[in-house]
């Protein structure tokens, strides 16, 4: 089934503190470490100590048989962190007194997946000899944290936006039966392919084909990130959205420019080409049947990344037993791919299944 949800939001502008313009006032997240020994990966390499960070809003309730009812999963995108979500259109919509995920109810847990935030990562020291990692890896080191570090044997809600979307799906099939409901962000059930992996490998070529990357033994950042940068940009956003920031060929560079210097501030190379190359393994389409609790997917009609026109969503849909799409049309409101993070655009439909998903 696909509807179209009225869109509903102003974007604000992006920050890692809550500011509360419009935005309702939520705990402070509280930070920690989770570290696993002798962590085995996929690839049937070990990292001795693989540290997972996380932060967490609220506690958690169980009920007289000591499973936890309130836990809610919120995965990060591709070179993300927890940090991403703590924000005005995110937390600020969701996290409040009286909104959908309301911090006084639900345990909300936000994880720095594998190679990414404070998490263990290439750049912590290890670089090119850090263990190759997938979304199968990231997805088993999270179910560890939740149930060995945290204490949670049950989810009430698994989300997340892009990267984390796409391993919602992943925790729906490899744990059909710890979580009451799903709700992937811009994502799309199917492996990696099509202009999706064209620019994930042309992004990952460019570095490992640069001979500054030196094998990821550098004691600078690689020219090559910039190309990286610059290719994240391009297929983040939408192009009314650009052109309106981007009127003219001269204001076109500077933004481009000024968005490359502020990313090269922050990224490392190698780190970006384990987050970009561990989506090799992600493939859930052949186990969707598997999937059992409702899962509401949600994407935007102008997402780059995951265009509607290619029905892969709908397609792909009718096979999740009680699953079901929904498109939020392109309009003044919408930020292509990002729209996964302004929560005005779809919070109604999280509303809608949280309460269909009530015990």
């Amino acid at each position: 089934m696909n509807r179209h949800v009225n869109r509903l939001s102003i974007f604000a502008l992006a920050m890692l503190l809550p500011v509360l313009v419009g935005a309702a006032e939520y705990p402070a997240p509280v930070e920690g470490d989770f570290v696993i020994r002798d962590f085995k990966f996929a690839s049937g390499e070990t990292l001795s100590e693989l540290k997972l960070h996380y932060r967490t809003l609220g506690k958690p309730v169980k009920d007289r048989k000591g499973i936890v009812r309130n836990a809610v999963w919120i995965g990060h995108g591709t070179g993300g962190s927890g940090a991403q979500f703590i924000r005005p259109e995110f937390a600020g919509e969701l996290f409040g007194a009286g909104q959908p995920l309301d911090a006084s109810k639900y345990f909300i847990v936000l994880p720095d997946g594998i190679g990414h935030g404070k998490s263990s990562k290439p750049s912590d020291g290890l670089r090119a000899k850090f263990p190759e990692y997938g979304y199968n890896d990231m997805v088993d080191a999270q179910h560890r944290l939740l149930t060995e570090g945290l204490g949670v044997n049950h989810l009430r809600l698994v989300m997340g936006t892009s990267m984390g979307g796409m391993h919602s799906w992943v925790w729906g099939e490899r744990h059909p039966d710890f979580m009451d409901a799903l709700l992937p962000l811009a994502s799309l059930p199917t492996q990696i392919s099509g202009r999706n992996r064209v620019w994930r490998k042309t992004l990952i070529d460019a570095i490992r084909n640069d001979p500054a990357w030196n094998g990821g033994d550098y004691d600078k950042q690689p020219p090559s990130l910039r190309t990286a940068s610059a290719l994240i940009f391009f297929m983040g956003s939408n192009p009314p959205l650009r052109q309106d920031q981007m009127p003219t060929f001269a204001k076109a560079d500077e933004v481009l420019e000024q968005s490359m210097s502020s990313a090269m501030q922050n990224l490392d190379a190698n780190d970006l080409l384990y987050q970009v190359s561990a989506s090799r393994d992600y493939d859930p389409g052949p186990q969707l049947s598997k999937i059992r609790a409702p899962l509401v997917a949600v994407n935007s009609a102008d997402d780059l990344i995951n265009p509607p026109e290619l029905g892969i969503l709908e397609r792909e849909i009718k096979r999740v037993p009680r699953g079901e799409a929904v498109t939020i049309p392109f309009g003044p409101e919408t930020r292509g791919h990002g729209s996964h993070t302004v929560a005005k655009l779809w919070k109604a439909e999280l509303e809608r299944l949280l309460r269909t998903t009530e015990h």
